[in-house]
């Protein structure tokens, strides 16, 4: 699981699970006037607030953030581990609504003892109500809004930014470059060496070397670079099947290893290579 792929709207979800699980702790409801003595019941006292509130609600938003690290979601029924996830929390928070309308009964006998009318909500059925709208709200709306989208944790800048050993425009490999004092590449003040003309001096009339040159010259514009994507982007393999072959998580260096108009062909940490059509907003290395 790639923690790194995990939005500000997955970092919202997971804060009101934290939140629900804390209200799970606290009074299910309250009287007034009550006695010292009175202990008034948890959430965890009462079988259905635990199992449509606090467990649903838990259990939704961990599968939506495991649906959203998992390099491949696996799919139940036609439907991502995702959208299970988020139709758990809009479940756990309708039913913290109606706990709310309706407080949950079967204590008598402390509301006996404690007198003064019907029983309210307590502080934990309350803020299991704010805790399961608010998890519900960034669970849906996580896909739709852009600041939610957005990486949770920042990349971290890779240690070589020149990937495989590839050198500075002009140095080993550079497509186009000289190579000075290799074959054919004479230093200066070496005169009479093979391959290189002297100045004013024709070369045998024979043009084949500027001709085989030149086809390298636009190569020289690209050179291999680490980029990372501002938001979960498919990755289409390359002979243009409209398949994706893997998705690309923000918060995660790829090598881009060739340009082919405004798309890029990337390669990803398992050695999968593929074409990234959307690279608007990507993060160079």
């Amino acid at each position: 699981m790639n923690i790194r792929s995990l939005t500000r709207g997955d970092g919202v979800v997971l804060g009101a699970a934290v939140l629900l699980f804390i209200a799970s702790f606290l009074n299910l409801y309250s009287f007034d006037n009550v006695p010292d003595s009175v202990d008034l019941p948890m959430l965890w006292g009462s079988g259905p607030v635990v199992f449509s509130v606090v467990l649903a609600g838990v259990i939704g938003a961990a599968l939506v953030v495991v649906a959203r690290g998992l390099p491949q979601v696996p799919k139940v029924a036609g439907l991502d581990l995702g959208q299970f996830g988020a139709a758990f929390t809009v479940f756990a928070a309708w039913s913290a609504l109606g706990n709310i309308v309706d407080v949950p009964g079967g204590f008598d006998n402390i509301g006996e003892s404690a007198g003064d009318g019907a029983p309210s909500p307590g502080i934990g059925l309350i803020l299991a109500l704010v805790a399961t709208l608010l998890m519900a709200a960034a669970a849906i709306a996580t896909p739709l809004v852009p600041a939610l989208k957005g990486a949770l944790l920042p990349a971290p800048r890779p240690a070589a930014p020149q990937p495989y050993g590839a050198q500075p425009p002009g140095g080993y490999g550079y497509p186009g470059a000289q190579q000075p004092g290799g074959y054919g590449h004479p230093q200066p003040g070496q005169p009479g060496q093979p391959g290189q003309p002297q100045p004013g001096q024709p070369f045998g009339g024979q043009p084949q070397p500027q001709q085989a040159q030149a086809p390298q010259a636009p190569a020289g514009d690209f050179s291999p670079f680490w980029f990372a994507v501002p938001v979960p982007r498919p990755l289409f393999a390359e002979d243009g099947s409209p398949t994706p072959i893997a998705e690309l998580a923000p918060g995660t260096w790829y090598l881009a290893v060739e340009q082919r108009g405004p798309a890029l062909v990337a390669q990803t940490q398992d050695g999968r290579r593929g074409v990234l059509q959307d690279t608007s907003g990507i993060q160079r290395g």
